[in-house]
């Protein structure tokens, strides 16, 4: 990159290129000459714009939580099984699993982490669970999951099984139908 060429948005260009990394090679691949090589810019502009390598990935990972709210299912439509099995499929089919094995990776990152979001788990995961206990919370409030069902305990159950089905990066997806059938299964009971 010559310099003095202005880049647009930075930041940007520099997550979507960690992002890439991360999905083509894993997280053991990805450090900050990855990243601008990737991004087609000089290693100097990641330093640039953050204090080191684990504060860039620490911005990235709080970027991509902050990004859930977009995958969110909305209550009372749809049916609920539905509903979950989209939401947890888009979650796993982006670049979720690749950052929850960067952060078991990385132990600064994930300590970063918990400093910025006061949450405990992995996180990521954790607010992908917080997400869906929401969703099924409002869920109860329509009648279509039971009065009594513990959603504390399907919400990070249904993360948890979700991630087990994408965890495999080189297999790829695992079958819609598996999806669907661990949704139903986790939430038998739930149902009314």
């Amino acid at each position: 990159m010559p310099t003095g060429v202005h880049i647009q948005d930075a930041r940007a260009q520099l997550f979507d290129a960690a992002e890439r990394v991360l999905l083509r090679d894993g997280p053991h691949a990805l450090t900050s000459r990855a990243v601008t090589t990737e991004a087609g810019v000089a290693k100097g502009v990641l330093h640039r714009h953050f204090e080191d390598f684990d504060a860039f990935l620490t911005q990235l990972v709080l970027d991509r939580i902050d990004r859930l709210a977009e995958l969110a299912p909305i209550a009372g439509l749809g049916t609920v099984v539905d509903n979950l099995t989209e939401t947890l499929t888009r979650l796993f089919s982006s670049v979720a699993v690749a950052i929850v094995a960067l952060i078991t990776f990385r132990d600064d990152l994930r300590h970063r982490l918990r400093q910025a979001r006061g949450t405990g788990g992995v996180p990521l995961a954790t607010e992908a669970a917080v997400m869906i206990g929401d969703y099924l919370r409002a869920e109860r409030e329509h009648g279509r999951i039971a009065f009594d069902a513990d959603v504390d305990t399907l919400a990070p159950t249904l993360v948890g099984a979700g991630h087990l089905l994408f965890a495999d990066r080189h297999a790829g997806p695992p079958d819609p139908e598996a999806v669907r059938r661990m949704v139903v299964t986790v939430l038998a009971t739930a149902l009314p």
